[in-house]
């Protein structure tokens, strides 16, 4: 039987309704690292100094917000001037679906977590080089927002018995 992101029938773990919603702040620590790797890609596309010579017409990587809202999926940042960055196509994914949750559940350990986030792949250089997180430097710094998040979470089904929840509303229970 299914049911939400908590299992089904006597399956089912509790307290699903908290499980569902905001359990422990693994997607608010998710949007943040997310988030933060985008700030430094404009960051860095503005800057003059340490600057990598990103082409904003090739950078692949979205910010993430929790909410499905389809008018966010494709939209314009950079406009207002010169202090308001670089103007570039942008977008939001559902944190959910976003890479750093993917990457989140597929890790080990932190140290696994930081090499998997300094992989993330941003764009292309001026000179069609590669970009990746770690070329930014932003590995360190997104693992120690998910350092918590990367621990899993027991909780129980409605029979009482143990239950380990890793990774989101796709939570895998065992």
């Amino acid at each position: 039987m299914k049911g939400g992101a908590a299992g089904g029938g006597y399956s089912q773990v509790v307290p699903m309704e908290d499980i569902n919603l905001h359990f422990t702040g693994d997607f608010n620590a998710v949007e943040k690292a997310n988030n933060f790797l985008s700030a430094l890609i404009d960051n860095n596309i503005q800057s003059k100094t340490n600057n990598l010579n990103i082409d904003p017409r090739t950078i692949l990587w979205k910010r993430v917000i929790d909410m499905n809202d389809r008018s966010l999926r494709e939209i314009t940042i950079g406009l207002g001037g010169t202090s308001n960055g670089v103007p570039r196509q942008d977008g939001f994914n559902i944190t959910p679906a976003s890479e750093v949750m993917a990457i989140l559940c597929m890790a080990s350990n932190l140290d696994n977590l930081k090499h998997r986030l300094g992989n993330i792949f941003i764009g292309f250089t001026f000179d069609n080089k590669p970009v990746f997180a770690r070329d930014l430097k932003a590995e360190n710094a997104m693992a120690i927002l998910l350092k918590d998040a990367i621990k899993p979470n027991l909780v129980q089904t409605l029979e009482g018995n143990p239950a380990i929840i890793h990774g989101g509303p796709f939570a895998n229970i065992a």
